[in-house]
């Protein structure tokens, strides 16, 4: 029976943790605002981290909006910074270079998500009449 989580994924969940946290404590950079890290994704050599990040915004960001050019560049003015708070903060022998990608799929579902409402409307997917039928018999 395979393992549930494989090691790459527990330092990903780990590098994630450790980041979100530095992010918010360490890094002084004006430029980087609310972000938020979605996911961290590990090579199998531990070489390189490929962190997918999201920015907390009024307005709709996508990749060439110029406050995410922004907050990449700050995230990977820091990333040798970060790297080295990582490696005191964990206990590998191999801390990854880390790599900040933008996350588009947050703005893509909600995309999808105001589709949805254009196409079918508000109205719930079962009515609460019928939920009651079903609930008395």
């Amino acid at each position: 029976m395979p393992r549930e989580f494989s090691r790459l994924d527990r330092i990903g969940d780990q590098i994630q943790k450790e980041l979100s946290h530095l992010i918010m404590r360490e890094v002084k950079d004006p430029r980087v605002g609310m972000v938020t890290i979605n996911s961290v994704r590990v090579s199998k050599d531990l070489g390189y981290a490929d962190i997918y990040v999201s920015v907390l915004s009024t307005e709709e960001l996508n990749e060439e909006s110029a406050e995410i050019q922004d907050t990449l560049k700050a995230l990977r003015s820091a990333a040798g910074f970060l790297r080295g708070q990582l490696g005191r903060a964990m206990k590998l022998r191999v801390i990854p270079q880390l790599r900040f990608h933008f996350d588009a799929l947050q703005g893509q579902s909600r995309r999808i998500d105001s589709l949805i409402d254009k196409a079918v409307g508000k109205q719930p997917a079962v009515r609460q009449d019928d939920n009651n039928d079903d609930q008395e018999s």
